[in-house]
């Protein structure tokens, strides 16, 4: 997995047995971008990829040059990789190679969550020094390549070595060139209660892009992209996926000028931002993942979950099996005490559930949304006995216990509100926007974190609290602080997610065993810089089984099955009013974290039996959910989306799990083959399908992996219309010990 320099040639290689990413300094001094694809051997040649002289877009010469972090101003009028603004008033910068240096380990980012490596010789990171002496300039550019991943990471550090103030007005930590622009370009996009809806376009003469404006990575747009040929699919075809390390406005772009290049860039949304660079400091960009797939949509996911699970989250829970929650939300929003929450936690301990989690409520005087963010002391009136009885009683039962809070967030009718009205987020001389009845905390001021670090820890050491669903339910309007001069303003949205990373930090450190859930509204900070402190998200706020198939299978295309929250709500549903049957509810969000948002005090015996039953299944085969190699089948955002199928594999290949859901009945219609991916060939499978009981009755036949991916898994027809619409099964196949049949009896 080294990382090659040829002092004659000038050209740098990252390789490793997946992919090779190549560099050159070209004869200006400039770092030219040659090639980011399929492996290729050590030492081989990148010269004939080399660009010839350029003299800019204003008078074309040759071709468009292929860059590794451009820049604006002498003639490529592209979208740069770097803006900054100098003493003068003038933007132009001439980035020239100046050394580099091979490093046997992956560095941190100051401030900024980042992958790491566990062992030696699991990683290698290249950094280049770029000069410009007339702006005083330094940019290092920082390249990590990993051992038996397609993938690289890269970020940016820009230092000022002059003696008066620079501003950066853009900074993107990766910048890519491809020598055509037949490709299409893969979002994932949506709103609240449908984030992450994959979409996947042409690309078009000039700009393309998703970005984010609102103080997070949204549920408008994930801060994640692919660029995939229009003959690409899940199995076969190239893919270059770029996804960032960040949770705050972003900008996702690419751009294809009129001689049929594109240029793709992420990072920091340049709209509204800038940061004041005094003389000697630095400015370190957010992480960039840069995967290549020649082998279609699916392999490319597949690096994303792994990295994004065994790299970037961290913590003790991250690999361990997630416990099965039930939130009393949905169960009794703010209308509880103590004795009817231990009626919930008993009953739902009954049932075979694992952890409690007390929602919203338990705090101030919180017995409505409208007061109480900012106060993080028990309501007694609810809670005599505070935290620490309930959070006792219910691991009496044999449960742990955890609770919510939204700590960014203040209310007008609040006691912290009262006594630092300065610190909620706002223009001075304008009204503050008040959305959801609260404002949100200037998180860029360090007195507030601190503040917020205090008052937190107290609640958490209070009692033995195992979960903690971090929330963040609104999104930054009239962005100002007052901790920071005019002409530094700019800096507010940065310095903003920075503090929540402090934060984060802070807490997950002083308590390492709580297991952190983030949340925003739902999904609107599902990305990989919350993954660094919290190993799992809540998916979205819709828990509708429908809806949660688009949720879902959009969120995988960047994000492991361990990263999602996935539960099962009463019906008709909170969120869409639609009815669906328990068992497709609970197949649904099987692949996932699993939990629940419901009352199971109110259950009839049947539902208690039914839940009782999918608890049990979901334990048995946790490890395989969440931690296997997830393939998607059928995709719900092509055709008429009325079929969806997905699978996960466990790493040995013995055990697989495959589901199938049916959006709406269809009468008179025939079996139809479902082709499987990942299996081992040479095995024989028996295969089951849960519930037990679904309609039509399957019996278990053993089947070759090698069938199985060739000519499919059959899918019976139904034979009544007794169960309706929103059908779904779950096919368990388990590997069979003896090998005595030569395939005769395979179905």
């Amino acid at each position: 997995m080294p990382i090659t320099w040829s002092a004659e040639s000038q050209d740098f290689h990252l390789h490793n047995e997946c992919i090779s990413y190549a560099i050159r300094v070209l004869d200006n001094g400039w770092l030219g971008h040659l090639y980011f694809g399929t492996a290729v051997r050590a030492g081989r040649s990148f010269a004939h990829l080399a660009p010839g002289e350029f003299a800019g877009f204003a008078n074309r010469v040759g071709d468009p040059l292929a860059l590794e972090f451009p820049t604006g101003g002498s003639g490529d009028y592209r979208i740069p990789a770097l803006a900054v603004e100098q003493a003068d008033g003038s933007g132009v910068l001439d980035l020239r190679y100046k050394s580099h240096r091979i490093m046997a380990s992956k560095p941190s980012i100051p401030g900024l969550p980042s992958a790491y490596t566990e062992v030696g010789g699991e990683a290698e990171t290249l950094e280049i020094l770029l000069v410009d002496p007339v702006a005083d300039l330094e940019v290092r550019l920082l390249y990590s390549i990993f051992r038996d991943r397609p993938l690289v990471t890269r970020s940016a550090r820009v230092t000022n070595v002059g003696k008066s103030a620079a501003i950066v007005r853009c900074a993107m930590s990766a910048s890519i060139d491809v020598p055509d622009s037949d490709w299409q370009l893969i979002t994932l996009n949506g709103d609240w209660a449908r984030e992450r809806h994959v979409d996947r376009r042409d690309l078009r003469p000039g700009h393309q892009s998703v970005s984010s404006l609102r103080g997070a990575s949204s549920s408008q747009h994930n801060p994640f992209m692919a660029l995939v040929r229009p003959s690409t699919t899940e199995e076969a075809g190239e893919a270059i996926g770029l996804s960032l390390a960040y949770s705050g406005n972003f900008a996702a772009e690419v751009e294809v000028e009129p001689f049929g290049t594109a240029r793709a860039r992420i990072g920091i949304n340049p709209d509204g931002f800038s940061w004041i660079l005094e003389p000697g400091a630095s400015f370190h960009t957010p992480e960039a993942i840069l995967v290549y797939s020649g082998t279609g949509l699916g392999d490319m996911s597949q690096a994303y979950h792994s990295f994004f699970r065994e790299r970037v989250a961290r913590g003790s829970w991250r690999d361990k099996p997630r416990p099965i929650l039930l939130n009393n939300w949905e169960a009794t929003y703010f209308d509880f005490d103590e004795a009817r929450l231990l009626e919930i936690a008993s009953s739902a301990r009954e049932l075979g559930i694992e952890l409690f989690v007390l929602d919203d409520g338990w705090f101030g005087q919180r017995d409505d949304d409208t007061t109480s963010l900012g106060d993080w002391t028990v309501n007694r009136s609810k809670l005599p006995g505070g935290l620490e009885s309930l959070a006792r009683k219910v691991e009496d039962l044999g449960m742990r216990f955890g609770i919510w809070i939204e700590p960014e967030m203040i209310s007008r009718a609040s006691a912290l509100f009262e006594a630092h009205a300065d610190w909620a987020v706002g223009i001075p001389a304008r009204p503050r926007t008040e959305h959801r009845n609260q404002y949100v905390l200037d998180m860029s001021r360090p007195e507030v974190v601190d503040h917020l670090f205090g008052v937190l820890s107290s609640v958490l050491g209070s009692a033995p609290i195992s979960y903690v669903k971090w929330d963040m339910n609104r999104n930054i309007t009239e962005p100002f602080t007052a901790s920071l001069p005019a002409w530094r303003q700019g800096e507010f949205m940065h310095r903003y997610i920075l503090g929540v990373y402090d934060l984060y930090d802070r807490l997950t450190k002083a308590f390492p065993g709580i297991l952190f859930e983030s949340c925003a509204g739902g999904g609107a900070r599902f990305d990989p810089g919350m993954l660094a402190y919290a190993p799992q998200t809540w998916t979205s706020d819709n828990t509708d089984a429908v809806d949660r198939l688009k949720i879902q299978y959009g969120t995988t295309l960047a994000y492991p099955l361990s990263s999602m929250g996935a539960h099962v709500s009463a019906v008709p549903n909170h969120q869409s009013g639609r009815m669906t049957p328990l068992s497709t509810r609970a197949a649904v969000a099987f692949f996932g974290v699993f939990g629940y948002e419901l009352d199971p005090t109110i259950l009839s015996e049947k539902e208690r039996s039914s839940l009782a039953e999918q608890v049990a299944f979901y334990k048995k085969w946790r490890q395989v959910i969440q931690y296997g190699r997830f393939h998607r089948l059928l995709s719900p955002f092509e055709g008429d989306g009325n079929e969806t199928a997905w699978m996960t594999v466990g790493d040995d290949r013995r055990t697989a799990l495959v589901g199938f859901y049916e959006v709406l009945n269809r009468v008179n219609i025939g079996p139809r083959r479902l082709r499987l991916r990942g299996l081992d060939p040479a095995a024989l499978y028996g295969v089951s399908v849960w519930p037990a009981d679904a309609e039509p009755s399957v019996p278990t036949v053993t089947v070759g992996g090698d069938v199985l991916m060739a000519a499919g898994l059959v899918i019976e027809a139904r034979r009544t219309s007794s169960l309706g619409d929103s059908l779904s099964r779950v096919y368990v196949l388990e590997r069979v010990e003896s090998a005595g049949s030569n395939g005769a009896d395979q179905a």
